[in-house]
């Protein structure tokens, strides 16, 4: 399951095989009562809809274009969970280890070294920014540099150890890499959701920013210190409002601002004191900048170079399928799959949506997605963004039943997708809407649409 860490069978047996058929019976009936659970769980929510009949099987499609207690607590999971949650415009930063730079700036082609950093990492000396009754978070005295170059991210490296600067260097020999940061992340449980956080140093971290969250002095100065920055979407839908004060493992955060994360998932940056207080491990991550390269190439330099398990995801997945005017029914799911794909969503209204939830039991706009995708045994991607590239664009006027309506609802980045739907038919979507709602069905609104995609399972199996 995405985002989570898979539990070992202790008694030396893999999961699935047994080694005689009454095991493999407790299994089966092991099984069987889940399913019988989760039904009468769906049992006890309304409205249930009358029968319709099922869309009939998909036509080839004409297109006009081809157009995410205890510190200990705090992370569940790190590599798996945040590989799959990048979009353009953003990565996070962070500090070496040890004292050396956070930026390796590459000069390339003369002697394929890092080059000196373009600023040292200052130890944090720190001063109250708030308590909580379980602890305190120190808030940085060093003043947040200003602005004074944009980088571009393109290749995001997660690991689940920190990567030590041995293999910083042989990333930054890698023919194309131009400039390489830290970056610490980990999932962190905030007002008992689990949220995607990054630790960061102001100073750097804001040059890879979009330029509008980038020039913000006062933004970085809150961040520094001790507040939280959070996208509009977990804001908005997430319910963490403006000037809220969130519970974290030990501590207290406030709402200092809504930021374009531009990243999928990632919808929590904070200062690096404040990161080492709420227990986010060091140093774990890595943002590349390659102009010019080809990403799926360097991906694979990379993994051949980083620790064993390392994830590397492209910070802008764009749909790369060859344009074409006529798609083959084939290249879709079959009938049968989208009528498997609607009984399983359909069979969730009145679930309570909750922010990153991804089923059984509740849901957010993406995890309804996901879950209802597989039921039909496709795999889709988890957040949003990446769904939005799961298959080509159709016109508003061709979609068909099992076809995902997108929007672009926040106004603190105008270009990222932050809202997905299922076409119902007849007009009607299937969706989680925000938080104090509930998964239900309602005429399809064009306010803010971005398009409507329609599922290949060969693209969106590849996805990263």
């Amino acid at each position: 399951m995405y985002g989570r860490l898979v539990e070992p069978d202790f008694t030396g047996t893999p999961r699935g095989r047994t080694d005689g058929r009454g095991a493999e019976v407790f299994e089966r009936r092991t099984r069987l009562s889940g399913l019988l659970r989760e039904a009468r769980r769906d049992l006890a929510y309304r409205p249930r809809l009358a029968h319709r009949p099922w869309p009939p099987r998909r036509r080839p499609v004409h297109y006009d274009d081809a157009a995410a207690r205890t510190t200990r607590q705090v992370i569940p999971a790190v590599a798996a969970l945040l590989v799959a949650v990048l979009t353009a415009d953003m990565v996070v930063l962070s500090q070496m280890p040890e004292r050396g730079p956070e930026t390796v700036a590459v000069r390339r082609p003369a002697d394929r070294t890092p080059a000196a950093g373009v600023r040292p990492a200052g130890e944090p000396t720190g001063e109250p920014a708030g308590e909580s009754p379980g602890g305190r978070v120190e808030a940085s005295t060093e003043p947040v540099a200003p602005l004074t170059a944009m980088r571009r991210p393109h290749l995001f490296v997660v690991a689940d150890r920190t990567l030590s600067p041995a293999v910083v260097a042989k990333v930054a020999r890698i023919d194309g890499v131009r400039a390489i940061e830290r970056a610490d992340a980990a999932e962190v449980i905030l007002d008992g959701k689990r949220v995607q956080t990054l630790g960061v140093n102001p100073s750097t971290f804001r040059s890879y920013t979009p330029r509008p969250t980038a020039r913000s002095d006062r933004l970085w100065r809150n961040l520094a210190a001790g507040e939280v920055a959070v996208s509009f979407v977990l804001g908005n839908d997430g319910g963490m409002p403006l000037g809220k004060i969130v519970t974290a493992p030990g501590h207290a955060l406030k709402v200092g601002a809504y930021a374009t994360m531009g990243m999928g998932a990632i919808d929590a940056v904070v200062s690096r004191p404040t990161a080492r207080a709420l227990g986010i491990p060091e140093n774990n991550a890595l943002v590349v900048s390659a102009p010019g390269a080809d990403t799926a190439g360097l991906r694979r330099a990379l993994l051949r170079v980083l620790p064993r398990g390392s994830q590397v995801a492209t910070v802008n997945p764009v749909l790369k399928a060859a344009p074409r005017a006529v798609w083959p029914a084939e290249a879709f799911m079959t009938a049968p799959q989208v009528q498997i794909a609607l009984a399983a969503a359909v069979g969730k209204l009145g679930r309570p949506y909750v922010w990153g939830a991804e089923g059984p039991d509740s849901f957010d706009c993406s995890g309804l997605v996901q879950w209802a995708y597989a039921q039909a045994g496709v795999r889709v991607p988890r957040v949003t963004h990446q769904q939005f590239v799961a298959g080509p664009q159709v016109p508003l006027s061709q979609v068909q039943p099992g076809d995902l309506l997108f929007w672009r609802h926040d106004p603190t980045n105008p270009g990222y997708v932050s809202h997905v739907a299922i076409y119902w038919g007849d007009g009607k979507m299937l969706h989680a809407p925000r938080t104090g709602d509930v998964v239900k069905l309602v005429p399809v609104t064009t306010r803010n649409f971005a398009g409507a995609v329609r599922i290949s399972p060969q693209i969106a199996a590849q996805v990263r």
